[in-house]
């Protein structure tokens, strides 16, 4: 395995790899790994001749007075879970190096930044969209990797590379959950052990969510006032938002029907955490 800082040093690498006819398979984070990482880092393994990770800090995703300074880093840690992964390259640049003085570009994926995470942290997609658009052409991967516990990120990400032809295959993978059911996140590590316990709340809304669809609830009204319900008992929590959309558009919808979004966003203490489900699908 080796280490890669320089945009310059990886671009080579990607050429000469994709020369020699193989497969790249990458995995872009902002580190701090967990087991939903692995999982994502295991399938790239499976389906790629060569597994890339990236592990970088994006701070132009960050908006003011958001947890960039206090973001968890432990490379060491992830440098052995990429080696435990058979990660064959990781790409760690400096922010310097990816955002050089005089850098001015952005990419705005439009109608998808809108709603959601969107409304709450305004000019995040926007960086998100540009930090991976600049991996895809430093890293040059067939086979790109994303959790879909970030959904909106997933489909903003799936419309950008669409929109711009950028010949990368995007996979989304199953949200990785706790043991006790809470999705797993580099940010709950803030969490002190009481609103851990009241963070629970969500995975338990999801639940019920989704056994309500099942039986064959389709008012958005009913399965929103229940998802309220669960949520409000938790007096640790405050809710950003808890929306029933549309899993392609994101757009608000009235009745549920098997491609609905169940997309919450909950504060528990100044931890800011994201879940959801669509309801038609298998889990």
């Amino acid at each position: 395995m080796k280490i890669i800082t320089s945009i310059t040093e990886m671009q080579t690498i990607a050429q000469n790899l994709k020369r020699e006819g193989n497969t790249i398979a990458f995995v872009p984070t902002m580190g701090f790994l967990h087991e939903g990482h692995a999982s994502l880092l295991r399938e790239g393994r499976n389906r790629g001749n060569i597994l890339i990770l990236s592990l970088f800090v994006n701070p132009i995703q960050f908006g003011q007075n958001e947890d960039l300074d206090r973001y968890p880093r432990d490379a060491e840690r992830d440098c052995r879970t990429a080696a435990e992964c058979g990660v064959d390259f990781i790409f760690m640049p400096e922010a310097t190096e990816m955002y050089p003085q005089g850098f001015q570009t952005s990419i705005n994926v439009r109608e998808l930044s809108k709603p959601l995470c969107g409304t709450a942290r305004p000019g995040h997609f926007d960086g998100v969209a540009t930090v991976v658009a600049k991996l895809f052409n430093i890293v040059m991967p067939d086979l790109a990797f994303f959790g879909r516990k970030d959904y909106q990120q997933l489909a903003l990400i799936r419309r950008m590379v669409a929109d711009l032809s950028i010949p990368v295959s995007v996979i989304g993978m199953p949200i990785i959950r706790e043991s006790d059911g809470l999705a797993m996140s580099s940010r709950n590590a803030y969490l002190s052990p009481v609103e851990r316990k009241s963070a629970l709340a969500l995975s338990r809304a999801i639940h019920d969510i989704r056994s309500l669809y099942v039986s064959g609830e389709r008012s958005i009204e009913t399965l929103r006032r229940k998802a309220l319900t669960i949520i409000l008992q938790e007096p640790l929590l405050q809710i950003d938002y808890l929306e029933f959309c549309n899993e392609h558009s994101l757009q608000p919808l009235t009745e549920a029907t098997d491609d609905t979004l169940f997309a919450l966003a909950v504060k528990a203490g100044t931890t800011r955490l994201i879940d959801n489900t669509v309801l038609g699908e298998k889990v």
